[in-house]
């Protein structure tokens, strides 16, 4: 799931943190791909609207994890 995509859906980098219940700077900190973990639960909270899409997670991609 594309960082872009998912800030945009939820009105911008503090919205995103906000629902996700995560920090601001965890959010900032995400490569173009998001965290796998964060992306399933996008589409959770999102009812499907922003898909996970596995592919991403196959190793092309890098993201940062939420520590």
């Amino acid at each position: 799931m594309k960082k872009k995509r998912v800030t945009e859906y939820f009105g911008g980098v503090g919205k995103t943190a906000l629902v996700l219940g995560i920090s601001h700077p965890a959010v900032c900190r995400w490569g173009e791909v998001i965290p796998e973990k964060q992306a399933l639960k996008v589409e959770r909270i999102t009812n499907g609207e922003l898909k996970y899409d596995p592919a991403l997670y196959s190793g092309n991609h890098k993201s940062v994890s939420n520590k």
